[in-house]
């Protein structure tokens, strides 16, 4: 009887362990940052704009531009929903990038910036899709985490701070495009996460995707 309860439990445990590695991730969230370390990551000039601390992302120095570049989709995104845990202190500046591509110095070209800035000088806050649909709203708070979610399908933009809806966009002026934005438009690449100045300190955590069907 001993004999049959251990290879039963042996069994039970085994299917246990086949469960837990062949279960989808968070309902196909799959995580792009470890909590740990930059791996996956790489930045350009001003490398030292970002560091580890408490297990976040910390950004905090001269302009730079952290990108992914890991195994995920080959660090490649057309169709998308993202999120990540956000935190500003008083008078920071940030951004996140969305298919863009890395660029050693200056601001992406590619791609578009959903806006960090809960209360910064420059009025378009948190949730803006920077230069074209612009947030004057403000939905989140300094010294205090809050979610930040793009969703990215086919031309459609959607980006939502703590749930709430601020902004939906269907793209479809790409053409009209001032020669600075010449390449703000949607097509394909990976994320970024901006260090604005020396005085912003933005935090970033529990950075998620979910790739969609393209």
């Amino acid at each position: 009887m001993k004999k049959t309860i251990n290879l039963f439990s042996a069994l039970l445990a085994l299917t246990v362990l086949i469960s837990a590695v062949s279960a989808p991730k968070q309902d196909g969230w799959i995580s792009i940052f470890d909590g740990k370390s930059l791996k996956g990551w790489k930045v350009g000039n001003n490398a030292s704009s970002f560091s580890i601390e408490d297990g976040a992302i910390k950004v905090n120095g001269p302009v730079g531009h952290l990108f992914y570049e890991g195994p995920v989709k080959n660090h490649m995104f057309k169709n998308f929903e993202f999120k990540a845990q956000v935190m500003t202190k008083p008078g920071a500046n940030s951004g996140i990038y969305i298919h863009t591509t890395y660029q050693e110095t200056g601001w992406p070209s590619k791609g578009y910036e959903v806006q960090v800035n809960n209360s910064h000088t420059d009025w378009k806050r948190t949730g803006s899709l920077y230069d074209i649909v612009d947030v004057k709203e403000t939905y989140a708070k300094d010294n205090e985490w809050y979610t930040e979610y793009i969703k990215v399908e086919g031309k459609h933009i959607t980006i939502k701070i703590n749930d709430k809806t601020v902004v939906d966009y269907e793209e479809a002026d790409a053409d009209k495009r001032s020669p600075d934005h010449k390449e703000r438009f949607l097509s394909s690449g990976t994320f970024a996460f901006q260090a604005h100045d020396p005085k912003s300190i933005v935090y970033f955590k529990d950075i998620m995707v979910k790739p969609l069907t393209e």
